[in-house]
């Protein structure tokens, strides 16, 4: 895939940019390696400091930011903003929580003093996604630059000049050279970087086929990774559920980044006894539901990032209704300039269809029914996915026993699924494995040493 700036909103190819050749990228390496040791032997406050100051920054720079967003990969520019908060925000939690993630563990045993260490391992390689592409960046490098670690950052090729700019924030925040790199890439290029000496660990969120061939060759190189593969998030609504929340959230959920979230509900199992109900305040949401220039703040369905991905999940949808979905409206690109998919509802989704089975990556939701509680439980943990999920009911108590037997990794009780520093953030199955965020995100990329002392 070329290394261009297209705009999602017409469809007009903006800028194409050159890929580093091998001398470049060996340079990039080769720095990051050299800054390695003296940025392990900063102290924390310094480490964190520079996250104080990227935080400004972004705060500073949050305008011309977030219509960068918008118009590489079509964000809705008032979402756009708000990533850009979240990024500071991130930066900001590790800048004030390293100290305590990072603090030594005491522990008890035959020696006068023993205890966990957290020394850094050395440049983190993140290959990240266009979906979101300053947090992504951020939910990664802001632990991993406080644990000591340098950050190269291969982005995804449609969002290159978001690339750079995340390379010139940490620039002109004071990051030493070497400490954070943009790589402007081929993806098939990755795999001779996961192999080279400077890269000591790899974040991936990204497909999971991305994810097995990035696995397999930091396996063969025996280098940590921590995988966020996508999701198929299951949406289960009892029969107690307050039914106009929950298909208010329903669809935001679905519908939000034009649905181009591996967070966002993509399964709405409802019980038998409340469909009708929800159904009609689901229909009403999605219908109301405008199409635009997503740097208009009027408009609520932004385009698609790429022709492609729109293709794809149109044929996904057709191979799903000539299965025996029902299509209850949309199902068709827009005839308009732009990456545009019309926001589209299928019922009676069953297994055996990509809607039920696959990740459906853009505005559809796909709504499973369910008789009874133990059949909706069934239904949502029938996934090979398992990154996040949602129960809706009047019950907090009956939501929370239900939540803690779905199989995922994040699971929420009347609240739509969502990523926060305070909390670790990471599935199971062919979500991926590792976690980010919180504690136990920072802890993912440091060794974790014992130190024994007579």
């Amino acid at each position: 895939m070329p290394i261009a700036h297209t705009n999602p909103a017409t469809g007009e190819l903006v800028r194409r940019f050159d890929a580093m050749d091998d001398a470049a990228l060996a340079a990039r390496l080769d720095a990051a390696q050299q800054a390695a040791a003296d940025w392990a032997e900063r102290t924390l406050a310094e480490r964190c400091s520079l996250l104080i100051r990227v935080a400004a920054l972004l705060r500073e720079r949050r305008d011309d930011l977030a219509r960068l967003v918008t118009i590489e990969m079509g964000k809705l520019i008032g979402e756009a903003e708000g990533e850009i908060d979240k990024c500071a925000w991130v930066c900001e939690h590790y800048a004030e929580h390293a100290a305590a993630y990072l603090a030594d563990e005491a522990i008890a045993s035959d020696a006068t003093r023993s205890l966990i260490a957290c020394r850094p391992l050395g440049p983190v390689l993140a290959v990240m996604p266009w979906n979101f592409p300053f947090w992504q960046v951020f939910r990664c490098a802001a632990p991993a630059l406080a644990a000591g670690n340098p950050v190269l950052l291969k982005h995804a090729s449609n969002v290159p000049g978001c690339a750079l700019a995340v390379e010139g924030l940490l620039r002109d925040a004071g990051a030493p050279d070497g400490v954070f790199a943009t790589l402007l890439i081929e993806a098939d290029r990755v795999e001779a970087v996961i192999a080279h000496p400077a890269v000591r660990a790899v974040s991936l969120t990204g497909s999971d086929a991305a994810g097995r061939k990035v696995a397999a060759a930091a396996g063969a190189h025996l280098k940590k990774t921590v995988l966020e593969l996508g999701g198929s998030d299951a949406f289960v609504v009892l029969d107690d559920a307050d039914l106009d929340r929950a298909a208010d959230m329903a669809v935001t959920s679905r519908f939000m980044n034009a649905g181009q979230s591996c967070i966002a509900a993509k399964r709405f199992i409802v019980l038998d006894a409340v469909e009708a109900d929800f159904m009609e305040r689901l229909r009403a949401g999605i219908e109301a539901l405008r199409p635009g220039d997503p740097a208009h703040r009027e408009t609520t369905l932004a385009p698609m990032a790429r022709a492609d991905l729109r293709d794809d999940l149109h044929a996904q949808v057709q191979v799903s209704m000539d299965a025996g979905a029902v299509l209850a409206m949309g199902g068709q690109p827009l005839d308009r300039p732009g990456f545009f998919y019309a926001p589209t509802l299928l019922e009676h989704v069953s297994p055996g269809m990509p809607a039920y089975d696959d990740e459906l990556f853009g505005p559809v939701a796909a709504v499973i029914d369910a008789a009874d509680e133990e059949e909706a439980l069934r239904i949502a943990n029938d996934s090979r996915f398992g990154l996040g999920g949602s129960v809706w009911t009047r019950d907090a108590a009956r939501g929370e026993a239900f939540a803690r037997r779905m199989q995922c990794g994040c699971a929420f009780v009347n609240g739509m699924v969502k990523s926060d520093p305070r909390l670790p953030f990471g599935g199971i199955g062919d979500l991926g494995y590792g976690r980010e965020l919180s504690r136990l995100g920072i802890r993912e990329f440091v060794n974790q040493q014992t130190l024994w002392v007579a």
